[in-house]
């Protein structure tokens, strides 16, 4: 089992850790410190041994960080986790701040002065963020040692997984082909190398995998890119000793990493919005800020790569739907949270190919379905009661594709307002499954599709419509989005996610989520010669038709429905079990 349900920390343990902390501010003689949900290397996911921000006040969310003052304990979250913080820290000393509408640096300035410090541990955060805060305030921001380090008793040791070679069976291009193209785009910008912090960005150049963070592939690693197309791997030796030499890689231990730093000349690229602000600091060159260089081709997927993602998600669904035939089985009020999350894992690892979870399951019944980034622990496990939905977001990592999928369930007879509600998120997805747009719309464009259903209800989620997914790499990638934040064009070979939702605190929560492809569109009778794209769907798998009102739905919503569920069937039916396939006949029948 991949997955683990105890509680990683609790909130009785933040006020003691709070004033450990606060001694510490005081020897260092800082007035405000910040400690982020990050690591060095600014991925969504981290090591045990860098969960500080948990560790200190208890919020297990991806995304957040505090900000500690002698008499303020700010905990700022996104609106994916509004309603899980208060669960998870002690009100009584830590406070949520609902962020970004609460801007970090006017929260600073309300509380510090003219010559007070601010300390922050310039490893853990990015060149931009620091600019930000110092372009605006009085006092001072200085980098200092991570002062939760120093009260952080029995804190973890660095991981220290072993990198394979990812084949170009499924990569669909070498490293080599790879870096040269990078380091032309280098060249012809005067660059001489570029610093590289993302460990996805590391694992897709390199053609490498690791297992360094829980659910993500890919090792903690530094990289250099040259304009000659050689590399700077900085990493444990021990770490690559089974992958084959390559005279064009050198392979150097982590502790060289400032040295090789400080030696580098000429102009170097830096990407100010992931690169830690240490490395600037360390850098005595002329530095480039720019972005990634590997962020976009990587969010490209070739054909190879495309091919074999259709592949994983056959597979992924075949699984799924043996876990809903299994759900569909089961007595309202029969299924715990837990049970329905180790029964998923369960048929995905009947496939023989599970590498792992793509991320923690979110298996929230009733209530608990309303925390949009819900992990049931033993705590907080409750079984689903007959009338309530049950929303199941998933993922499996396969060596051939990386997968994730929401469907929301009804336990029992659904009423009215949850059918209300499911078909108003349904439509949403739809109408984003349907889209058809010119060249160079990003992804702000399309989310008001997935939101007018429920706009125009008066109804509205907090979180985007869909994010980037990795191949055999992190289930959330960039640049690609679908939110209103986004500011990258979608073009062909993008993996995205389209996942609108509603949410009623305290009842239930509502999530339909496919992933999808962008693709150059067909071109139509009697249209002009503008360049389109739309959408290829990869998930195939019934959504509950017990929550669908088709009143509510036009003639072409329908149609889009009843097609997706018959070409579900058509491809499901062969590899399922006999039973299953029964059962999806059903699950898959005309509205």
């Amino acid at each position: 089992m991949f997955q683990t349900f105890d509680a990683p920390s609790s909130p009785e343990a933040g006020p003691a850790r709070l004033a450990a902390l606060r001694t510490e501010m005081a020897n260092a003689g800082v007035s405000a410190f910040l400690v982020p949900r990050a690591d060095a290397h600014q991925g969504e996911y981290v090591a045990p041994c860098d969960e500080r921000l948990s560790w200190l006040t208890g919020f297990t969310g991806s995304a957040g960080f505090a900000v500690i003052t002698p008499t303020d304990a700010g905990v700022f979250i996104d609106g994916r986790y509004h309603v899980q913080v208060k669960t998870q820290i002690a009100l009584s000393d830590f406070t949520p701040v609902h962020w970004p509408e609460t801007n970090l640096a006017d929260w600073l300035a309300e509380r510090t002065k003219a010559n007070d410090k601010i300390g922050f541990d310039p490893w853990l955060h990015t060149v931009d963020e620091i600019a930000k805060l110092t372009k605006v305030l009085d006092a001072d921001v200085v980098p200092l040692g991570n002062l939760v380090d120093r009260i952080w008793q029995d804190r973890p040791d660095q991981p220290n997984g072993k990198i394979s070679a990812y084949p170009i069976e499924l990569s669909g291009q070498s490293s080599v082909e790879k870096r040269e193209a990078i380091a032309a785009t280098l060249h012809a910008a005067n660059q001489t190398a570029v610093v590289l912090t993302l460990p996805d960005s590391i694992a897709w150049l390199l053609n490498i995998r690791g297992n360094d963070i829980q659910r993500i592939p890919v090792p903690r690693a530094f990289a250099i890119l040259h304009a000659d197309a050689t590399v700077e791997l900085f990493v444990d030796p021990q770490k690559v000793a089974s992958l084959g030499p390559d005279p064009s890689i050198t392979v150097h231990a982590p502790e060289h990493f400032a040295d090789r730093l400080a030696a580098l000349t000429g102009l170097v690229r830096i990407d100010p919005k992931s690169a830690p602000a240490a490395i600037a600091a360390a850098l005595q060159c002329t530095l480039a800020h720019g972005t990634d260089p590997c962020v976009l081709p990587k969010a490209c997927k070739n054909k190879t790569e495309l091919k074999n993602a259709r592949v994983a998600h056959q597979r992924d669904a075949v699984a799924v739907a043996e876990f809903l035939f299994w759900m569909s089985e089961q007595t309202p009020g029969s299924v715990t949270e837990i049970q329905a999350a180790i029964a998923l894992e369960g048929c995905r690892r009947a496939t023989y190919e599970l590498m792992d979870i793509s991320f923690d399951t979110i298996s929230g019944s009733g209530p608990n379905g309303a925390i949009v980034h819900y992990r049931v622990t033993h705590d907080t496990d409750r079984v689903a009661q007959d009338g309530e939905l049950f929303l199941i977001d998933s993922g499996g990592q396969y060596l051939d594709g990386t997968t994730d999928i929401t469907r929301t369930l009804a336990v029992g007879q659904p009423d009215a307002e949850q059918r209300t509600c499911f078909t108003l998120v349904l439509r949403g997805m739809i109408a984003i499954s349907c889209a058809r747009w010119p060249r160079g719309l990003m992804g702000r464009d399309l989310d008001p599709l997935a939101r007018s259903p429920l706009w125009s209800r008066g109804m509205d989620y907090d979180h985007g419509t869909g994010h980037g997914v990795g191949q055999y790499l992190s289930v959330h990638e960039g640049p690609q989005r679908i939110s209103r934040l986004s500011e990258v064009a979608l073009v062909p070979g993008m993996i995205l996610s389209i996942e609108p939702g509603y949410y009623r605190e305290g009842a239930f929560g509502i999530r339909i989520e496919n992933l999808i492809v962008v693709q150059d569109a067909a071109a139509l009778a009697g249209a002009d010669d503008r360049s389109m794209l739309d959408f290829e769907t990869l998930t195939y798998v019934p959504i509950d038709r017990n929550l669908i009102d088709p009143s509510l739905m036009s003639s072409e919503e329908l149609a889009w429905l009843n097609a997706y569920h018959a070409e579900t069937l058509r491809r499901l039916s062969p590899h399922v079990s006999v039973e299953c396939a029964r059962w999806l006949k059903g699950a898959c029948a005309q509205l």
